[in-house]
């Protein structure tokens, strides 16, 4: 029978990154962006700040996702390495290791045996990796899919208060990007939750509030050197 059934789960990976590049991007670059302006700053000062805030956030964004989840993928692939030597040298001690795990699982020691030695048969690798590493598809490391998928979102995010700043005129920047900025979030929270199956409301808050305190602190260090 074909698995019909929806599952948000294989999303895991791709939204990760992705909601925390815009999200990045939208709380760093208005962040300096208020700061500079509460400096009372040029409006041409404000932009290039903003646009180099972008620029080193994104390439920031995609370098620590690569080198973080490729040192992931090194560890899963380490651990994989290490159990397919163990299969072929002692595959009697990897089957009783998978009977025991059934075992806790609630099986008896039979049908325990019995699931051990029919997941073995057809994919011994996959089965360990899965019941005893813990390393399945859906949050296996994609390194290159991550640096892509979090670069991108925080230009996007980055670009929306950047963009706020260049329409309203200096006076009202602060004010302007602060609160686009907090409309922006909500709906990333809520977008977010929304694609994960996650409380959309509990999620809109959450990113708000911590927006709104790195505006705040931003803001009052640039009126301190004003």
């Amino acid at each position: 029978m074909k698995h019909i059934e929806g599952h948000r789960i294989h999303r895991a990976n791709w939204l990760r990154a992705a909601v925390l590049g815009a999200n990045d991007g939208i709380v760093s670059t208005a962040s300096l962006i208020v700061g500079v302006a509460a400096a009372n700053s040029t409006q041409s000062n404000i932009i290039m700040v903003g646009v180099a805030g972008l620029v080193a956030g994104a390439m920031s964004m995609a370098a620590g996702e690569y080198v973080s989840v490729s040192s992931q993928a090194d560890a899963e692939q380490a651990d994989l390495d290490k159990e397919r030597r163990e299969l072929a040298e002692q595959p009697e001690h990897e089957h009783a290791e998978m009977t025991s795990i059934y075992i806790e699982r609630g099986l008896d020691e039979q049908l325990a045996a019995k699931v051990a030695t029919q997941l073995m048969d057809h994919d011994a690798l996959g089965a360990h990796a899965r019941d005893e590493l813990g390393i399945v598809e859906a949050f296996s490391a994609r390194p290159l899919q991550a640096a892509i998928t979090s670069a991108g979102s925080f230009v996007l995010g980055a670009g929306l208060p950047l963009l706020v700043a260049l329409w309203v005129p200096l006076s009202a920047v602060i004010w302007a990007v602060s609160f686009s900025a907090l409309l922006f979030l909500a709906l990333l929270g809520a977008l977010g939750a929304s694609a994960g199956g996650a409380p959309v409301l509990k999620a809109a808050i959450r990113v708000c509030f911590w927006g709104a305190l790195a505006m705040l602190l931003t803001a009052l260090v640039g009126h301190w050197f004003a």
